[in-house]
């Protein structure tokens, strides 16, 4: 069990974002996307100084180093407050379904960017998980549902920008990540993501005049909650393993793992809220998360 530790974090994280991409949605459409990452950050922040100082000694990450410090800053900036930025939009636009099927192309974009920057090489059946990956997301995106008379209805094409904006944050974010920790404690490093996403956005409120919404939200009880459960299985338990899966494993596992977000998404919105999904949407999820597993899994 101990040698595949990797594995099973970055397969309880798909499961994490899952719950998170239902609870954040629900608080968005009640008080808009940016009150709810503020609000969800703060209350990451409190959660690891009450872990780093239970299982540290240490309420704030400072025995990291500046090298620590500075790329893992670095990633809380791109991931949590760029990224998330665009990707808490589009949960309000298009949905926790159609935002987690784009973010299937984290791990796309990840090779890619490592091919562009690194030099790396793609293998012929890896470039066909890069096709395979976007032609899945491609073909439920541009799915037309029903409308209340009807007429055919596409998704918002700024959700879906932004979703893409997200998934490019958090590719981005990954690889600055796993630069950063070095050895470091994976939770002790998220800890650190989070200060500088949180910095981040209270830099955006000030300049935008944004905190008499967050105060607004901050009174309203079932958007609390659900920004409450969000955040304890996002930015805490979801990155937490997230990192810890990314030190543990293959990267390419881990991030194939962690890709599984969009059928899990899939099945809890048929299950509990009742959409109607239908079979181009169940196999556009399956078939991103399959092209993930030959872009990461086949031999090179």
């Amino acid at each position: 069990m101990e040698r595949y530790i990797g594995e099973i974090a970055a397969l309880a994280t798909s499961v994490c974002w899952t719950a998170t991409a239902m609870f954040f949605e629900n608080a968005g459409k009640r008080v808009g996307s940016i009150p709810v990452n503020v609000i969800r950050l703060g209350l990451a922040f409190l959660f690891f100084c009450v872990w780093g100082w239970a299982s540290r000694g240490l309420p704030l990450p400072s025995d990291a180093g500046g090298h620590a410090w500075l790329w893992l800053s670095a990633s809380g900036l791109v991931g949590f407050t760029l990224g998330d930025l665009c990707l808490f939009r589009a949960w309000v636009l298009i949905g926790a379904r159609l935002a987690s099927q784009v973010m299937a192309l984290v791990p796309v974009l990840t090779a890619l960017g490592a091919v562009v920057f690194l030099s790396e090489d793609l293998s012929v059946l890896q470039w066909s998980g890069v096709i395979a990956a976007t032609g899945g997301v491609f073909w439920v995106v541009t799915e037309r549902s029903s409308g209340a008379e009807g007429r055919a209805l596409r998704p918002s094409r700024l959700g879906l920008l932004l979703a893409f904006g997200g998934a490019v944050g958090q590719a981005v974010g990954l690889v600055l990540s796993k630069h950063g920790l070095a050895g470091y404690s994976a939770f002790a490093g998220t800890h650190i993501r989070v200060i500088a996403g949180l910095a981040g956005f209270l830099i955006l409120c000030a300049g935008a005049r944004l905190f008499g919404p967050i105060q607004a939200a901050l009174r309203d009880r079932r958007a609390m909650l659900h920004t409450s459960m969000g955040a304890v299985l996002g930015p805490f338990l979801g990155v937490g393993l997230s990192l810890l899966a990314v030190q543990r494993a293959p990267a390419g596992v881990a991030a194939t793992l962690m890709a599984l977000t969009p059928v899990w998404v899939t099945a809890a919105v048929a299950l509990i809220r009742k959409e109607r999904v239908s079979l181009r949407g169940w196999l556009g999820a399956v078939l991103a998360v399959a092209g993930s597993t030959l872009l990461f899994l086949a031999p090179r």
